[in-house]
């Protein structure tokens, strides 16, 4: 008998029939012998809708409140869920996020999840019941409820999963698994069995939406296998795993996109120590993530430095800098929102050289100009113009031939 965790988005549960479909499905676990806890999101659109409804009362919600509006979503699916599991004949029992103790910080809309109580799970699944229990979900310690923001009921159900030791944590979206490329972009992209925390961390973070990064991080530190997969078909899906559990590594395993940054250059700064610093900490301060940042060298004493921003960010990341290109006496301030990241993940990276030098090579052949490049361990991220963003990652899949499982590591030029 395993206990497994099973969380199903907003499109599984979006209508009466789809809450039922799951509650069959569920339902299929249980008769099989396995204790089962029901992680579920709101209703597919309900969140916008109250979103909505929020800023027609504040053009800038209040996050407590706002907090307090959305987390109703889940209530509804949960008790719909409960209900429909009764209907059928067995035990359920719906549980908010501060009925079961998921304790969060208080930092509403994106609060962080501390602490899990599992006895009061544990006590109902003793009495046999199946545990439906809202997402996105917690409380904090002066007992306001919080959301973790999107994404955020993969995470509740991953550390339900981390805090009650469960034997799996099973994903359920609207696609088959993590596949070596966007579906969308390219045919040509198959769905990978196994891939470690390590890569889908990279991927997560790079843009693929299949799971959040939060999840996965919490998946990595606590060891829990995470099985993706579809709620409306009966295949396996992908498991993100240890490392050590897979068996060969390929050199790539997967190619990502994000087309949701901008890029920045302030021309000609003072090539002086501390000058870094006042370009990017007001940037910081404004809470403006910075992604990959090079610098040029100019005669002179002088330097430019480039980086990226999410693209949402750009319009005040730019009026902020322009007022730290006038305190610091830099030239100019310039920008770019047409473009696009594009990287190649893979474990097998660190123990081969060349790989960067193929992805430039097919980047040279296809007529594609880098204007930026970062690397780390199992990582290559090069900027583009996001007109070429559908070629690139085309050739890059045939290139490492991702249509190919295992491929060894000499067939790869």
């Amino acid at each position: 008998m395993a206990l497994i965790v099973q969380k199903f988005g907003g499109t599984s549960v979006g209508s009466i029939e789809k809450i039922r479909a799951v509650a069959e499905r569920v339902l299929k676990e249980r008769q099989a012998g396995h204790r089962m806890i029901v992680v579920l999101s709101a209703m597919a659109g309900e969140t916008d809708r109250l979103i909505g409804l929020a800023r027609q009362m504040q053009h800038i919600p209040d996050p407590r409140e706002l907090d307090m509006l959305v987390s109703t979503g889940e209530q509804v699916s949960i008790a719909l869920f409960a209900m429909a599991v009764k209907g059928a004949g067995y035990d359920a029992v719906s549980l908010l996020g501060d009925q079961v103790a998921i304790h969060t910080d208080q930092m509403h809309t994106r609060a962080r999840i501390d602490s899990i109580d599992a006895d009061r799970i544990n006590r109902y699944l003793d009495q046999g019941k199946i545990v439906t229990v809202a997402g996105f979900q917690g409380v904090s310690d002066n007992g306001d409820i919080t959301t973790l923001g999107r994404g955020g009921s993969d995470t509740t159900a991953v550390a339900l999963a981390a805090a009650l030791h469960a034997d799996a944590c099973e994903i359920f979206t609207d696609v088959a698994g993590v596949f070596t490329t966007d579906p969308g972009i390219y045919d040509k992209a198959r769905k990978i069995d196994y891939i470690s925390y390590e890569e889908m961390l990279e991927l997560a973070s790079l843009g693929a939406k299949v799971l959040d990064i939060r999840a996965v991080s919490m998946a990595k530190r606590f060891k829990v296998p995470v099985h993706v997969r579809s709620t409306f078909g009966n295949t396996i899906g992908t498991w993100v795993v240890d490392e050590e559990k897979i068996m060969e590594s390929m050199l790539v395993s997967g190619i990502t996109y994000s087309k949701k940054e901008a890029r920045i250059t302030v021309k000609k700064v003072p090539d002086q120590p501390g000058i870094a610093a006042k370009v990017f900490l007001p940037i910081s301060d404004a809470g403006i993530l910075v992604d990959m940042i090079i610098q040029n060298a100019h005669e002179g004493g002088l330097t430019d430095m480039t980086f990226t921003v999410p693209k949402a960010d750009y319009e005040r990341a730019m009026e902020i800098l322009h007022k730290v290109a006038r305190e610091i006496q830099a030239q100019t301030v310039t920008g770019d929102q047409e473009i696009a990241k594009i990287s190649i993940v893979g474990l097998g990276m660190r123990n081969h050289a060349g790989i960067a030098s193929t992805m430039f090579q097919i980047m040279s052949r296809e007529g594609i100009n880098m204007m930026m490049v970062s690397t780390s361990e199992i990582k290559v991220s090069v900027v583009i113009a996001e007109k070429y963003t559908e070629l690139a990652v085309r050739a890059l899949h045939d290139a490492f031939a991702l249509d190919k499982e295992n491929l060894p590591q000499e067939e790869v030029d």
